[in-house]
């Protein structure tokens, strides 16, 4: 019996093989792109499913609050870890970790930077690290010892080599002993480590910061028992700082590791979303878009329904019931939808490398995984069923009576379906063509925001070895090669929030007001190096000496100095009573978060404290000729170091990561949804002019002209498409409208944009339509007369 439907079935696809394919690539098409979406939402979903204690971790943040704004802070003081541990019931564990950057390691000729940090022996005990060499209990036995990631150790020493004892150097200074050696942590791990160091270390080389209970400047990590009232130990927790330091307003609270990946965004001191925004959006197309590749096979089901009556016909006159003929549809349908399945995953196979590229993973189709498996025959189901309900129920409901004298079958309510069918598929493809220009508007008109500095031709160093004592000779060699125009120091990323403090004060100021200033020690060269603007007042002298006291601050902080002229004034540091004069005004700036208002900001002179080394290429001169000279002078002055450098035009794009993934998949999925709908208006095009041979024919003879035909065969499909652009117009506003009200700079949403949207939406469905009807308006009448 099964044999037989599976025989009968495929004969009716290969009848019918201009439909078949329609229907079975439209599936398969629309079941691939889900695909792809659902293996990169696994992947952001099982973000740290690596660590066994996964729903017990936390990280400490803190809340601030500055001129009456609640700010969110990653950082935590030195001493909070071993003082929570001992005071609140609860916590069973803490570790400090130091901030991670690349460091200098080498062995012999090898030279390579790697990121890692120091950390508390408890980090082996908190997260799951696997030791493939050496174990947790010993790994810090020795001060100056590090455990390695089993990429590091096969770079150093080679594959399958026994690691354990031998010795690496570290950033040029200090031996390290190779304490043990871990598996190299997956890359959907917030924590991405290479090497760890006894945090011990760290603490000797920084123990007066590391006291300090008004210092912010490690990650805390706790370990809850498994008992533990969380409600309860943040209560706990906010008082814990307060209470080293009355007058503070930082509050110490606790973030799940289960949100660290998928909301990790804070407003106003409150949860305020993240990426888990894009996950849904994502999962909800993906659906979207199987449901309009369903909506493909029902229309070309129903439409073809007649063609199919005789058949029911005789299936109803020997004996085949209502439900038998519904289960005969629906399998046939089931069996499509595996058809396509398998299609789906051969174009997921191919797409998968272009598709990993694009969103940045290493993902895998994972057909080892049941789940996977699992997940794929309950979309070939749901497919199936969704896809062929209408049809099975339409076509078991033809009486064979009419069937064989010949009387049409009425399809009044299948042709009103199929119409709202066409009508959803549109309405959802121009809905998703609005979203895609918007959303690339909205990352252009950020991009594009007058920054407050010249990211073009700028290059970002990070500060290694002897480069901020010896800057005055890298600068001037740097300069003789003729490719740079000027190089300059600062002691944080110029886009970053870097060091801040409200420790300050000036005349005028309220004394209750609390007021957060970015801080940053810069060389002189600095403002002329990244092309910032003096808006008033001088840019420090060349001569460092004679600006020792004298400060640059932003337009932002020089409003906050009261009426009048900023230069001149001065502001004064509380802790430490040293008072600094205002020289310049320097126009505001971009940088922490690319979409808010600048914050204040204070600049002073200072090298000892640089981290980044800026360097200005001329405008005319040959990039890559240059980069090389730059390396060349960064090899003779600081040997030991290999040159690496990122372009800060670079960096700043990497700000808009997630923003840009968005508009990548939406150009993606929206040209795939107006592809896949436009097969099955191919499909139905195809049928109306195959359903009207006939009149198409005898118009002919009575003079109608190719475009007449090929205008009454397009009228009735452009009017669909014309009601789903009215329809998508509103329902795309407002999805548009609620996205940006994220973004506190924003683009305004522009009439024009419906208009482009639904134009192209209706030149597709016109070219789509216009294959098949020209082709039956040229169509020798002769010959469609006699086609039946």
């Amino acid at each position: 019996m099964f044999s037989y439907f599976i025989k009968t079935t495929l004969r009716n696809l290969w009848r019918n093989k201009t439909y078949s394919t329609l229907n079975i690539l439209g599936l398969a098409i629309g079941i691939a792109c889900a695909g792809l979406i659902f293996l990169w939402m696994e992947d952001e979903v099982n973000y740290d499913q690596v660590n066994v204690k996964k729903d017990r971790i936390y990280r400490l943040l803190e809340n601030q609050t500055y001129d009456g704004k609640v700010r969110t802070f990653w950082s935590t003081p030195g001493p909070l870890a071993e003082a929570i541990k001992a005071e609140i019931p609860g916590i069973d564990n803490t570790c400090r970790v130091s901030g991670s950057k690349p460091t200098l390691f080498s062995l012999g000729d090898k030279a390579i930077y790697e990121r890692g940090g120091y950390a508390d022996q408890s980090i082996f005990s908190l997260f799951t690290w696997q030791f493939v060499q050496g174990n947790a209990k010993e790994a810090f036995n020795q001060l100056y010892s590090v455990v390695i990631s089993e990429k590091m150790a096969e770079q150093f020493f080679g594959k399958s080599v026994n690691a354990i004892g031998k010795t690496i150097r570290f950033d040029n200074k200090q031996d390290y002993v190779v304490s043990g050696v871990v598996k190299d942590l997956p890359a959907n791990s917030t924590l991405q480590m290479d090497w760890i160091a006894p945090f011990e270390i760290f603490f000797k080389e920084n123990t007066e910061r590391l006291t300090a209970w008004g210092n912010n400047s490690l990650s805390t990590y706790v370990e809850l028992s498994p008992q533990a009232d969380i409600a309860k130990v943040n209560q706990l927790l906010a008082g814990s700082i307060k209470k080293r330091l009355p007058e503070t307003s930082t509050t110490p609270f606790l973030f799940s590791m289960n949100d660290w990946r998928l909301r990790d965004q804070y407003e106003d001191g409150r949860q305020a979303g993240g990426r888990i925004q894009f996950v849904r959006m994502f999962t909800i197309i993906a659906w979207i878009i199987l449901f309009i590749a369903c909506i493909n096979f029902m229309n070309l089901s129903t439409a073809r329904s007649e063609k199919r009556a005789r058949e029911v016909g005789v299936r109803k006159v020997l004996g085949a019931g209502k439900r038998r003929l519904i289960i005969r549809f629906i399998g046939e349908s089931i069996l499509m939808a595996l058809l396509a399945v398998i299609i789906g995953l051969i174009i997921i196979a191919m797409a998968l490398p272009a598709f990993n590229v694009l969103v940045e993973k290493q993902l895998t189709p994972g057909l080892d995984n049941p789940l996977h498996l699992g997940a794929l025959l309950i979309i070939a189901l749901l497919c199936g069923l969704v896809a062929g309900s209408y049809p099975a129920l339409y076509l078991s409901s033809f009486n064979p009576v009419f069937v064989f004298k010949g009387i049409r079958i009425k399809g009044g309510s299948a042709s009103f379906i199929r119409k709202g069918l066409v009508v959803t598929q549109f309405t959802v493809s121009i809905v998703l063509i609005i979203s895609t220009i918007i959303i690339y508007q909205q990352v252009q008109h950020v991009k594009n925001r007058d920054i407050g500095y010249d990211r073009n031709n700028l290059l970002a160093l990070d500060v290694r070895g002897n480069m901020a004592k010896n800057f005055s000779v890298i600068k001037d060699d740097l300069v003789k090669t003729g490719a740079v125009e000027n190089a300059a120091l600062n002691s944080y990323n110029v886009m970053d929030i870097g060091n801040n403090s409200s420790n300050f004060t000036w005349q005028g100021k309220d004394p209750n007001a609390s007021i957060l200033v970015s801080a940053r020690g810069v060389s002189p060269e600095f403002i002329a190096t990244t092309g910032m603007k003096i808006a008033e007042g001088r840019d420090f002298q060349s001569n460092a000496i004679g600006d020792s006291a004298n400060i640059l601050i932003t337009e932002t902080f020089a409003k906050m100095l009261g009426e009048g002229s900023a230069v001149g004034k001065t502001v004064t540091f509380l802790s430490s009573g040293d008072a600094m004069h205002v020289v310049g005004v320097v126009k505001d700036f971009i940088y922490g978060d690319m979409y808010a208002k600048s914050d204040p900001v204070m600049f002073f002179l200072n090298n000892d404290i640089a981290r980044t080394l800026y360097i200005r290429l001329r405008s005319n001169s040959n990039v890559e000729a240059s980069v090389a000279k730059i390396g060349t002078v960064m090899k003779k002055d600081n040997p030991g170091y290999p040159f690496e450098y990122k372009f800060v035009d670079d960096q700043f794009n990497d700000r808009f990561k997630s923003e840009a993934l968005i508009g990548k998949l939406s150009r993606v999925f929206a040209v795939l949804a107006i592809i896949i709908s436009c097969l099955g208006l191919f499909g139905l095009a195809a049928y109306t002019a195959e359903r009207r041979t006939r009149e198409i024919g005898i118009r002919k003879v009575l003079g109608a002209s190719v475009t007449g035909i090929t205008h009454l065969l397009s009228k009735e499909f452009l009017q669909l498409v014309l009601l789903s652009a009215l329809i998508s117009f509103p329902l795309a506003w407002w999805a548009m409208d609620q996205w940006l009200q994220s973004y506190s700079y924003r683009v305004s949403i522009q009439w024009w944009v419906f208009l482009v949207a639904g134009g192209l939406a209706m030149l597709i469905a016109l070219m789509t339509i216009s294959l098949q009807s020209i082709k039956a308006a040229l169509m020798n009448p002769v010959k469609s007369l006699r086609s039946e």
